[in-house]
Parts: C-alpha cells; sequence; structure tokens
C-alpha cells in the first residue's frame, strides 16, 4: 500500500484535479462528450471515465441514468458518494494521484515513436498481455501517444488520458515483461511530460495503491502524492 510516511503536495491550480473526467470533457474533450448538464462521459470506445459536476446535486442520479439507462455499469472515481436504494456496488479499488513537480526533468527520448490509429491494434495487444488500465480501440484519441519498437514489435508506451484545466494526466504506461528493467516506462514517462510542459499544462498521473513499485518509480522521477481516491463502479437500478 501507499507509504503513510510520504508527503503530500496540493500545488496551486489543482482544484480541478478533485474532479478531472468534468473538467476534461467540459474543456479540452468537449468534442468527445456525451450527456447531460450534470453526468458527461466518453463515447463507449474511447474511456470509461465518467465527469459528473456535482454528486450532492439532488438530480445527479436520475441524469446518470439518463446517460447511461437502467441495469448499466458506471465508473465511479474521485469520489465516494452514498448510493441510493436500488444502486449496487460492483468494485471498488484504493488508488493515488500524483502531480509533478520542479525536480522533474522531463527530456524527449529517441527511440519513441509517436503512435495512431493505424497503430491501435497493436496497442491494444500490449495492454491485454500487460494490464496497465482501461484502454479501448479510440483511447488513443484522448492524447499524444508514444511507443518503442524492437524487431518492428510494440514493446512499450505511454501516453496522454484526461485534461482537466492546466494539466494532462499520463496514462497506458506498458511495457512487455521481457522488456522491462531497462528504463523503458521512465523515458516514455519522461518524453510525454515534455510534450505536456511545452503546452503550457503540468503533468500527474494515477495509480493503484497497491502498485508501491509504480508509485515509488514516479516520485524518483519527480512526482509527489497529491491525494488518495478510489477507483470504482457501480450498477444503475
Amino acid at each position: 500500500m501507499t507509504d503513510p510516511s510520504a508527503p503530500f503536495v496540493d500545488p496551486p491550480g489543482a482544484a480541478v484535479l478533485d474532479s478531472p473526467a468534468w473538467s476534461s470533457l467540459t474543456g479540452a474533450h468537449a468534442h468527445l462528450a456525451e450527456g447531460n448538464e450534470l453526468v458527461l462521459r466518453y463515447p463507449e470506445d474511447v474511456s470509461p471515465m465518467v465527469g459528473v459536476q456535482d454528486w450532492e446535486h439532488p438530480d445527479v442520479w436520475d441524469a446518470l441514468i439518463e446517460v447511461f439507462g437502467h441495469d448499466a455499469q458506471v465508473m465511479v472515481s474521485h469520489a465516494d458518494p452514498l448510493l441510493p436504494t436500488g444502486w449496487l456496488p460492483v468494485f471498488s479499488i484504493p488508488g493515488v494521484q500524483l502531480v509533478e513537480t520542479d525536480a522533474l526533468a522531463t527530456r524527449p527520448f529517441e527511440e519513441a515513436v509517436e503512435l495512431g490509429a493505424e497503430d491501435a491494434e497493436e496497442m491494444l495487444a500490449l495492454v491485454r498481455r500487460t494490464e496497465p488500465g482501461p484502454f479501448l480501440p479510440r483511447t488513443h484519441e484522448m492524447g499524444r501517444y508514444l511507443g518503442v519498437r524492437r524487431e518492428g514489435r510494440l514493446v512499450a508506451m505511454a501516453g496522454e488520458r484526461l485534461h482537466p484545466a492546466g494539466w494532462t494526466e499520463i496514462s497506458a504506461v506498458a511495457v512487455d515483461a521481457e522488456h522491462r528493467r531497462q528504463g523503458l516506462a521512465s523515458r516514455l514517462v519522461l518524453d510525454v511530460a515534455h510534450g505536456i510542459r511545452a503546452r503550457g499544462d503540468r503533468a500527474m498521473l494515477h495509480a493503484a495503491a497497491s502498485n508501491t513499485g509504480a508509485i515509488a518509480a514516479y516520485r524518483q522521477l519527480g512526482f509527489a502524492l497529491r491525494r488518495t481516491l478510489s477507483f470504482g463502479a457501480v450498477r444503475t437500478p
């Protein structure tokens, strides 16, 4: 689990990170948004992430059903709402959010190549082999993705997912088992972060709280813990 002695930070302008999907879907990803004034989602083949304007709004549960329908699974993150009668919890995974600090020394990675629609099948195959988290056929449309090929085969990648105002999430950090411990993940993360900074955003990311190795690696690169949270899903009545 997360090191309880690790210091937490909360830099200026980070409040949007408490609801990053909502900020992203009402901002940089508005062209991908589907939903209503209280609930926004990505297309089913882009991301399961859901943006909610205010979990305390009295109409939010009806708004969720309007968007997802009945007996549907809805992703819930960065919140722990009290479920109304008829709603069922599906799963909940403890997680952490990390943000860049001045110690993050970003730089390009000369071996990295840009990935796009023509690489989607290979990206999906790498995700199936490594299981870094949700990645769907059009997830690559959420931002810039980079990969490393060895003998023509995609063996590592990382890219951008949520784009809350002023920030960009680094996600889908994946390396084939036989190519680990070569620094590929770190160098890809630093290149993705380099591009994020170049356009004036700051880098952030998420990890399962149990993934202590990844959290330690991110902290060593120059990220710091900002908050704990949960990733989960509920089922509509």
